[in-house]
């Protein structure tokens, strides 16, 4: 079966850096475009990034957009959300799921604070 599993969010000063993690299994993860999502207190889940299946073509949200890169390594079914310049308003549970599946992972908690 589909597996998502995120990892790397934590607490983190505002113009700190995370690194997010998603380890994938039960599918043949190279052919699939990946994407991540987050869902901030009291409000919808919303796109942050996607990638496509070689990595070759990646896509941003304008409110991420030259803080945050999204990669992958096919080798090691996982992909990747760098984040730097962090702002409170980027606190929320980011997940990963295959793009246009309805596949989630249990999401990772970032939080950023002073």
């Amino acid at each position: 079966q589909v597996q998502l599993v995120e990892s790397g969010g934590g607490l983190v000063q505002p113009g700190g850096s995370l690194r997010l993690s998603c380890a994938a299994s039960g599918f043949t993860f190279s052919v699939i475009a990946m994407s991540w999502y987050r869902q901030a207190p009291g409000k919808e889940r919303e796109f942050v990034a996607s990638i496509s299946s070689s990595g070759g073509n990646t896509q941003y949200a304008n409110s991420v957009k030259g803080r945050f890169t999204i990669s992958r390594d096919n080798a090691k079914n996982t992909v990747y959300l760098q984040m730097n310049s962090l702002k409170p308003e980027d606190t929320a549970v980011y997940s990963c799921k295959p793009t246009g599946t309805s596949y989630w992972g249990q999401g990772t908690q970032v939080t950023v604070s002073s």
